[in-house]
């Protein structure tokens, strides 16, 4: 779940602080100081978890991608066998890459979305 980011950057720009005999009103910077923490800290930690889903997404990838390669391999080995179960065998395999290649752009897109 993503943290509540307190300030945008033009807030940050924009934010002016009364002047006090010393200065900056002193309780008005600690304030934004720790709103800024705060939307800092959030960031890093939206980061850790987009980071932590790409990693997920990757593996699955990588998962994915190994089971084409072996049913590539399959279907390159019952090719000379029979011609009309390989020709069967060669649709099953292009039904299951397609749906293979849905799950990875629909993975893909999701997290393009996220970041």
């Amino acid at each position: 779940m993503a943290a509540k980011i307190n300030l945008t950057p033009n807030a940050i720009v924009e934010t002016e602080f009364d002047i006090d005999w010393k200065g900056y009103n002193p309780d008005q910077v600690d304030h934004m100081l720790d709103q800024v923490i705060e939307d800092y800290q959030a960031y890093e930690a939206n980061i850790r978890e987009l980071q932590e889903k790409l990693s997920d997404q990757e593996r699955i990838n990588a998962s994915l991608k190994a089971k084409i390669i072996e049913l590539e391999g399959k279907a390159k080995a019952s090719e000379g066998n029979d011609p009309i179960s390989a020709s069967a065998s060669n649709v099953d395999i292009l039904k299951r890459l397609s749906r293979l290649e849905k799950q990875v752009t629909s993975i893909e897109e999701s997290l393009k979305k996220k970041a």
